[in-house]
């Protein structure tokens, strides 16, 4: 099937992203990969923040679609590390893609708390279930539901950051192990 013109140029702009960062997307170069004016481009998307945009919300849903197929079964902090563990996995793979999706100010960006409150955020829906069921049952404390899912995503993408910002010297399977731990901790901290 023939990839539509939205289809390549968004790719190009996956790949440009890819090698050099959100800096090194632009409309020209964007158009230049696929061989059409920066003009043409403009029919397609309003503007370079738009193209970013849809980058970055083709993300989501590749993550999204990767959490949703997971199959949490077992004790809670378990299931909680399946889904850390997906989200360093994509981290690993696709590191300036996951900067643009988590650290970029964008326009359109879900934000806290109402996009929670709402569950307009497929990726953190699903540690909320977890952890919703957690404080049902008892392994956790009763809290603010919306407000542990921000706090440990801060802290996945905090230290996610540091390691792909050369300031963790560890392997990726250390940093892993470190972020288990990190992780462990907190979890015993709302632990009932």
């Amino acid at each position: 099937m023939k990839a539509t013109t939205t289809q390549r140029i968004s790719a190009a702009a996956r790949q440009l992203l890819d090698q050099e960062g959100a800096e090194g997307v632009t409309m020209r170069r964007v158009a230049t990969a696929i061989g059409m004016t920066p003009m043409a481009l403009y029919r397609h998307y309003p503007n370079r923040d738009g193209l970013l945009n849809a980058v970055a919300d083709a993300g989501f849903v590749e993550l999204a679609t990767t959490l949703a197929d997971l199959r949490l079964t077992g004790r809670i902090d378990r299931q909680l590390l399946k889904i850390l563990d997906v989200f360093l996995n994509y981290a690993f793979d696709n590191p300036r893609l996951f900067e643009l999706m988590f650290l970029t100010k964008r326009e359109g960006a879900r934000q806290y708390p109402e996009d929670f409150r709402m569950r307009r955020s497929p990726t953190a829906n699903v540690s909320a279930d977890v952890i919703a069921r957690a404080m049902e049952t008892g392994y956790f404390r009763k809290d603010h539901v919306g407000e542990i899912v921000f706090e440990t995503g801060a802290l996945m993408q905090g230290l996610i950051m540091l390691y792909l910002g050369g300031r963790m010297a560890m392997s990726s399977s250390e940093f892993r192990a470190f972020c288990h731990r990190s992780f462990g901790r907190y979890f015993n901290g709302i632990r009932t």
